[in-house]
């Protein structure tokens, strides 16, 4: 998993560095007003960051074996990633539909912020995504009573990998929202 998350991460510094790039070297809009605000975008990443502590709550419930904790605090994890990815879906339908942007174009600026913005934040959505489908793995597992017995290293593999998506929104958050 390790070799994994450290290529994941040359991924995501590959493209937000040449996010930085193109935003340094070309006439760049304020993405606070090209977006429209940072309400969604700061509810999403209080739901991500509210995920990882849900996260290690299941896993502490492995490890003092209460199940019935471990499939809720699991639920809330699923829960969390499911509502980031609905406020995404969100976000990208106004951004389309009422702030002139799409994924090749965008109306009031350079057409590379749209490209780049919806490339970073969809690349993360997709591992979001595949987050979630691994927690609904281990909520299954869960079911069955795979963690009853206290062994939880699968799970702590599964919240390394959500830690790291939560922490990657966090960068992303801070420099395609914020910065």
């Amino acid at each position: 998993m390790w070799l994994f998350l450290g290529t994941d991460a040359m991924s995501f510094s590959g493209l937000l560095i040449a996010y930085a790039v193109l935003r340094a070297t070309k006439h760049w809009p304020n993405p606070v007003e090209a977006l429209g605000g940072v309400h969604l975008s700061g509810i999403m990443t209080f739901i991500l960051i509210c995920s990882s502590v849900s996260m290690v709550m299941a896993i502490d419930a492995v490890k003092m074996r209460q199940p019935k904790a471990i499939r809720g605090w699991l639920l809330a994890t699923i829960i969390g990633g499911v509502i980031f990815l609905g406020i995404q879906a969100y976000e990208y339908m106004h951004l389309m539909s009422d702030m002139g942007m799409t994924f090749s174009t965008y109306e009031h600026g350079n057409n590379l912020f749209s490209s780049t913005f919806f490339a970073i934040t969809g690349f993360h959505g997709l591992h979001v995504l595949s987050g979630v489908i691994f927690l609904i793995y281990m909520y299954v597992l869960a079911l069955k009573g795979r963690f009853d017995k206290g062994d939880y290293g699968l799970l702590e593999v599964c919240g390394l990998f959500w830690h790291f998506v939560d922490l990657v929104w966090i960068l992303v958050f801070t420099f395609i929202y914020l910065i």
